[in-house]
């Protein structure tokens, strides 16, 4: 299935693995339509995408916002949601209520605002394509919010296999990717992790996000598939996610 011509919505999208999915989808023709919450990341990624894809902004977390982007937005083919901020490892006894609450935000609560106001929106053979982890499957001390919020989206994407039918609703499960998330990371702890990954990681790279975007775009060609969760590790799921 060709997505030349298909109209693709990426919240998410200014940057990471939204970025890379709308630059991948919009060469093979595709209209895209990129939006996150900073206008001057939402106009730099235009620029560096191309000239015709849109880009808009609008609050993840704000009801009547959405609701409103979607309704400008219109009819469209395919939804993509990567919108995150970087999770924090932190154990529970070190964790606050409202840290915990925060986690679920964006990457929870704003993809379920997304789903709503923008499934209406699906022209027939569309999709949704989710983000959560590979930390669903493979948990680390200090993960508990970020595993069970991946776990959430997982579940939640299963659930709206089912209700939103025959509209297709997948999920993409990354490993370790260099994306703009460890910006925040000191370099020196950033660049041992990354080194460490390709000494043990099967494929012996950390991901880039141009590879993960091939993940999000077979979604939304094949139309046999839904209520699936594709974990794009780099082989860290055989085994080898406790050694580092």
């Amino acid at each position: 299935m060709s997505l030349e011509g298909k109209r693709i919505v990426i919240l998410g999208g200014s940057s990471g693995l939204g970025f890379a999915t709308g630059k991948a989808a919009a060469a093979e023709g595709a209209q895209v339509v990129i939006a996150s919450s900073n206008a001057k990341k939402v106009a730099n990624a235009t620029e560096r995408i191309d000239s015709r894809v849109e880009g808009q902004v609008v609050n993840l977390l704000d009801e009547r916002g959405m609701a409103a982007f979607f309704d400008d937005v219109g009819a469209f083919d395919h939804l993509v949601y990567t919108a995150g901020d970087a999770l924090k490892a932190v154990e529970l006894k070190d964790m606050t209520f409202a840290d915990a609450q925060a986690a679920f935000g964006i990457r929870y609560w704003g993809a379920l605002l997304a789903t709503k106001y923008g499934a209406p929106k699906i022209r027939a053979g569309g999709s949704i394509v989710l983000t959560s982890g590979l930390a669903s499957q493979r948990a680390r001390k200090g993960w508990s919010v970020i595993s069970s919020l991946c776990g959430a989206m997982e579940s939640f994407g299963r659930a709206l296999a089912v209700e939103l039918a025959p509209v297709r609703v997948n999920g993409v499960g990354p490993g370790t990717v260099r994306t703009e998330l460890w910006d925040g990371q000191p370099d020196v702890a950033r660049d041992a992790l990354f080194q460490k990954a390709n000494q043990l990681l099967p494929v012996a790279h950390v991901g880039e996000a141009s590879e993960l975007a091939e993940t999000y775009l077979y979604f939304m060609r094949s139309g046999f598939v839904t209520g699936s969760i594709a974990y794009v590790d780099g082989g860290a799921g055989a085994g080898v996610m406790a050694a580092y």
